[in-house]
């Protein structure tokens, strides 16, 4: 079953997406994006507040691995760049794929990182939905160094997205479960991290791109 969802999903390239969302965040945009930073946690603080899912915040981040390609990619790009996450420690989406881009982080000395949960975080989400309409955490907004939008990646990467959103009504919700996370199990956060970092790249060129 794994081989099969692996395949599946591999066929299904989606490709990241003009990122129209950028800048509908409402009331003065960089100053709340700025304020909701600020009020952010760092992974670590954030990992060792969950009471749900420890196990995979905890091996996630612990066994990441960053390739050298992508860490030079992100650090050769020019400024620094912020990442502001919204996430729950009980999402699986989350679990799976945020403590990748922290390990990203880690060791890119370009890029920060906050998360905030899905309360404080709601008019995030409620800006970037997903292909099918919703609110989701993960939701990762790109901010420059002033605090301008500049990129997003919702809830999961684009490639399972697509297979997820393709098989809703061939296969139980139970099934399109067991082979989600077996397609994470297999990935090991690479997807998510060559996404996020596309994400930069493009906000640097100036052509900021969402995906998911």
């Amino acid at each position: 079953m794994l081989s099969w969802a692996i395949a599946s999903l591999t066929l299904l390239s989606g490709t990241p997406v003009v990122c129209h969302d950028i800048g509908t965040f409402t009331g003065d945009h960089r100053s709340d994006l700025e304020t909701l930073y600020a009020q952010g946690k760092t992974y670590v603080e954030f990992r060792d507040a969950a009471t749900r899912r420890v196990e995979a915040w905890n091996d996630h981040y612990a066994h990441a691995q960053v390739p050298d390609a992508l860490r030079t990619r992100v650090t050769a790009l020019p400024g620094s760049w912020r990442l502001l996450v919204v996430a729950e420690d009980w999402c699986g989406d989350s679990a799976n794929t945020i403590p990748y881009v922290a390990k990203l982080v880690d060791v890119a000395g370009n890029l920060d990182m906050r998360i905030i949960n899905s309360t404080v975080g709601s008019a995030i989400m409620d800006a970037h939905l997903t292909p099918d309409g919703r609110a989701a955490t993960p939701t990762v907004i790109l901010l420059s160094e002033d605090f301008e939008e500049a990129g997003c990646f919702v809830e999961r990467p684009r490639y399972l997205q697509d297979w997820w959103l393709s098989n809703e009504d061939k296969l139980s919700h139970e099934d399109r479960l067991d082979q989600k996370y077996a397609w994470y199990a297999e990935d090991e956060g690479q997807e998510t991290l060559e996404e996020i970092v596309a994400m930069i790249e493009a906000a640097a060129a100036g052509d900021p791109i969402c995906t998911g």
